[in-house]
């Protein structure tokens, strides 16, 4: 009875919306929603009216079912975890990803043949049984049901308390203007339908309470007594959530503008300072963009999630440097600004995302200048005298947008405001585009001057919120008619391509009673420079150059000020401003002057800064040794950096240490993506009462493809080694000097699924040539085992070392490392617990097996999968040979306990030539061990999810 009841009033419903849609409003959506907790999944019934505003004739519709992009470990959300090197989705069981099964497609007169599309499963693609003319409506009717997904993916679906955040929950229109825009979820917050007048009829158990932003009215009569009914409208809505909760922690606020429904919290901030808060961000908003157009704002801790303030606000709790109630307040104003642009202005967000950034980044820096115009980006920790001494302590709260936006612009890896945002690396999807769209319209509103951005954020607020198919053009429409200087540098560069913005000053000359200073443009750049004068340390003078082609100069008033500065107030995000300062009077040309300081800090462009930090290594031979690092990297990094590093070995009592000099030439928009040329040297230990020192020239090439998404490149390195050591009497017939030419080729693809490299090295000596290649292929299967596959081959060309001993021959287990690149704790031990020390170089082997070298070829294979989490089986195969002596072949295996790439791995010996080693005598010195006490190689682990 229940279930015929049910039909009928869906029917009912179905039949009133279809009536009425059409008369009310352009496009309408009437959603009937069942909650099904004992499934976690969703019945609808569903009915659609979209109008093809267009002159165009339809044969086709699309429409958008990114509940279904979590069907499968191959759809483009997927790929797009798997790009970003997040396991979480491919290790997953089926039933906790979502997907959508379709009962049927209506529309009106006759079912409908659907299709998804074979690379964008999330897409159904209905071709129609009448033409869809221009200015006409089509009516469908839906039945399917959604299958919800848990929230560790993506926030959104289902808790592990059984509550339900929902999000792109029910299937929408696609949007055509001339071309149909759809494309599927990568969990960018970025579907793109047209605005809508929703209704939504939701039944649900009665324990459950439900929490959105549209107008909602509760009935507890239901056909089923255990369940009650909400009923949500909204007019000229997209993207609606909802929230099912059996402990509701959401409050509203009422203002005079608006009512906030929200869970961002802080239990250290009252209520009434928590109104008061809300009161004023609704109040800025309202005076700095528009009246918003609907009664209630949704944000929630999940908003905040997806967008957060990055920076010392996200300190624990017990450390609170800023203004009482300053954390709360950031946290809810970033939020609230997101939400109100988001639900107003309609911009494609997956290609125009920059704007609406750009805009929301501005009223950040602009509530920020008005409330707190005297904030630094440490707070109140600035009172601490060791604060003081960083200048990070001396920069503004919104100096960040800039500092943030360069640390990627100074790794050559930022990408153009308006490239499509799914093509965008991690790294500038959250922080670095916003923040230099952000910044762009800062620069552009100081050059233009007279409030011309702000003013013209607000017209543009008001002309197109809630309309569909705007664009960023009409925002430059906007700028061009409310000024009258150029603007073509922001709109057809800074936006458009990846040059960097980067100035200084040349020199300058007295002529008169005037300082002639010449500009130079570094980077052919048409944007324009302001040029500041100072006098004893204050502003008296700022001038706006454009139009600087090469070079150009301009005339200041010589007796009124002693210093000439670019881009003094640090508003343009320049990629360089350590020569945008110069004193006219400066001796021997030193325009700064020189700052040491302890421990690394931001870049100061007023000084010339270099930075001392203690350091400490390890081995057997120095025991630890500790020192002092004398280097000019900021946390910014620099082009051109040198590093001085002396130790003193606490058991050689021997100074030692290592030093370097680089230069890195980055190229934008070319396949060659940097050029890194130097030389470095070190000495060190090798054995007891041993030393070796080292220089090595070298000249790197590195290349990228354009698309940085792609995690693969390819690198070409050239150096020369000249090695000086002691005379060690065990080996008296080997000459202790030696230099080698290398030249290595290597080429790298990662993923999560599939992760391939290769390479191949030549090296040149005296008495010497040699080959090697070595080839790695790792692969994660659907059902989550890992498989990894090396090959290793290297042959001598030529060799007259094999009368001397085994050092420059191939070694089988444990490299004799002459080029000393490893970082052995004991490179000359062949007993104790130091020789067990693993490096997966040459053949790769875990087992010591005999013979342990080859002096003419040697071929490996090493092989690994998982058995178990962290625990893997592993293999090697392999043949060696040695002049005048029989081939060998060779074998091993074992248990490789993996607790962390690369940085802590165990190996056990199971099986091998030598027979079933767990069984043999003195087991504890057959073990391997990898343990690297370097932080870069936890550093690289971060930056691939990032960079």
């Amino acid at each position: 009875m229940n279930s015929i009841l049910k039909k009928i009033f869906q029917a009912i419903l179905v039949f009133c919306l279809l009536c009425t849609t059409s008369v009310i409003a352009q496009n309408t959506i009437g959603v009937n929603a069942r909650l099904l907790p004992e499934e976690d999944a969703i019945e609808i019934t569903q009915s659609i009216t979209y109008k093809n505003t267009t002159q165009d004739t339809l044969t086709t519709i699309y429409l958008n079912d990114w509940a279904h992009s979590f069907s499968s470990k191959e759809t483009p959300l997927a790929v797009r975890f798997a790009e970003d090197f997040e396991k979480k989705f491919h290790l997953a069981k089926d039933e906790e990803r979502g997907f959508t099964a379709i009962k049927s497609i209506y529309d009106g007169t006759s079912y409908l043949q659907y299709k998804r599309l074979d690379k964008a499963q999330d897409i159904i693609e209905v071709p129609l049984k009448t033409p869809l003319l221009p200015k006409a409506s089509y009516n469908l009717k839906l039945t399917y049901k959604v299958k919800l997904p848990y929230t560790r993916f993506t926030n959104y679906g289902v808790t592990k308390t059984k509550d339900y955040n929902l999000r792109y929950w029910y299937i929408t229109p696609a949007i055509y203007d001339g071309e149909w825009q759809y494309y599927s979820n990568k969990n960018l917050v970025d579907r793109y339908y047209p605005n809508s007048d929703i209704q939504i009829t939701f039944s649900f158990p009665k324990e459950y309470e439900i929490i959105t932003d549209f107008e909602t009215r509760i009935e507890n009569t239901s056909y089923n007594t255990k369940e009650k009914i909400a009923i949500l409208n909204g007019k000229d809505r997209i993207n609606p959530r909802v929230y099912l909760t059996k402990n509701p922690n959401f409050e509203k606020i009422e203002t005079d503008f608006l009512t906030l429904n929200s869970n961002i919290d802080d239990r250290m901030v009252g209520d009434p300072i928590r109104a008061l808060i809300v009161d004023r961000i609704a109040g800025f908003m309202k005076e700095n963009l528009g009246e918003y157009p609907h009664k209630t704002l949704l944000v929630t801790q999940l908003d905040y999630k997806e967008n957060q303030v990055y920076g010392l606000n996200q300190l624990p709790n017990f450390i609170r440097p800023f203004p009482d109630g300053f954390q709360y307040e950031i946290k809810l104003v970033k939020t609230i600004i997101n939400k109100y642009v988001d639900n107003t202005l309609l911009v494609n967000p997956r290609m125009d995302r920059w704007i609406i950034d750009g805009i929301k980044v501005h009223l950040m820096q602009r509530y920020i200048d008005t409330f707190y115009p005297d904030l630094k980006v440490v707070g109140s920790l600035d009172k601490y005298w060791l604060v003081r001494q960083f200048y990070l302590s001396k920069l503004e709260f919104n100096d960040q947008y800039n500092l943030l936006y360069m640390n990627i612009a100074r790794l050559n890896l930022d990408q153009p405001l308006s490239k499509p945002y799914d093509s965008l690396i991690k790294y500038n999807v959250q922080i670095a585009n916003a923040y230099k769209s952000g910044a762009g319209l800062r620069y552009l509103g100081d050059f233009l001057e007279d409030d011309v951005v702000n003013n013209t954020i607000k017209e543009f607020y008001t002309n197109y919120n809630l309309k569909q198919g705007v664009s960023p053009k009409d925002f430059e429409n906007l700028i061009r008619k409310n000024t009258s200087k150029d603007v073509d540098w922001f709109f057809n560069e800074y936006v458009t391509t990846r040059r960097k913005l980067d100035f200084k000053i040349k020199n300058s000359k007295r002529e008169g009673d005037s300082l002639v200073v010449t500009i130079k443009n570094k980077r052919d750049n048409p944007a324009p420079i302001s040029v500041y004068g100072l006098k004893d340390g204050e502003v008296v003078s700022k001038t706006w150059v454009e139009n600087i082609e090469k070079t150009k100069s301009i005339a200041l008033p010589a007796d009124s000020i002693d210093r000439v500065v670019l881009n003094y107030d640090e508003i343009i995000p320049e990629y360089n401003l350590r020569d945008s300062y110069h004193n006219p009077k400066g001796f021997l040309g030193l325009n700064k002057p020189i700052q040491l300081k302890f421990l690394q800090d931001f870049e100061n462009p007023s000084k010339n800064q270099a930075f001392i930090i203690p350091t400490a290594e390890f081995n057997i031979y120095d025991g630890l040794s500790p020192g002092l690092k004398l280097y000019n990297n900021t946390i910014l990094r620099k082009n051109f950096r040198y590093k001085f590093e002396p130790q003193f070995g606490l058991r050689s009592k021997a100074i030692i240490g290592k030093a370097s000099l680089s230069y890195t030439h980055f190229l934008e928009d070319s396949k060659l993506f940097s050029v890194r040329y130097g030389v470095s040297g070190n000495r060190s230990s090798f054995g007891p009462d041993l030393f070796f020192e080292r220089f090595v020239p070298f000249l790197n090439f590195s290349f990228k493809p354009r698309d940085f998404r792609a995690n693969r490149g390819s690198n070409l390195s050239t150096r020369f080694v000249r090695v000086q050591r002691d005379e060690d009497f065990r080996q008296e017939s080997q000459d202790p000097d030696y230099s080698v030419f290398n030249l290595r080729f290597s080429h790298f693809d990662r993923a999560i699924i599939n992760t391939v490299s290769y390479n191949a090295d030549l090296q040149v000596a005296k008495d010497f040539t040699k080959l090697s290649a070595t080839f790695f292929y790792r692969h994660l299967y659907l059902n989550n085992r890992q498989l990894n596959l090396r090959f290793y081959a290297g042959t001598f060309l030529r060799n007259r070392t094999r009368d001397s001993g085994d050092f420059f021959s191939f070694a089988l287990d444990r490299p004799t490392d002459y080029l000393f690149d490893f970082n052995y704790y004991g490179r000359s031990e062949d007993s104790g617990i130091f020789s067990q020390q693993f490096i997966f170089a040459e053949g790769g082997f875990k087992s010591r097996l005999q013979p342990a070298f080859a002096n003419e070829w040697i071929t490996t294979i090493n092989a690994s999968t998982t058995l178990w989490k962290y625990i893997y089986a592993y293999g090697d195969v392999g043949l060696v040979k040695n002049r005048a002596q029989t081939l060998e072949p060779v074998y091993d295996s074992g248990i490789q306990v993996s607790l962390l790439d690369d940085y802590f791995e165990i190996f056990l010996p199971v099986y091998s030539n030598l027979g079933w080693e767990i069984a043999q005598p003195n087991y504890d010195q057959k073990i391997r061990f990898i343990v690297s006490l370097d932080i870069d190689t936890l550093i690289r682990l971060f930056q691939r999810r990032w960079y």
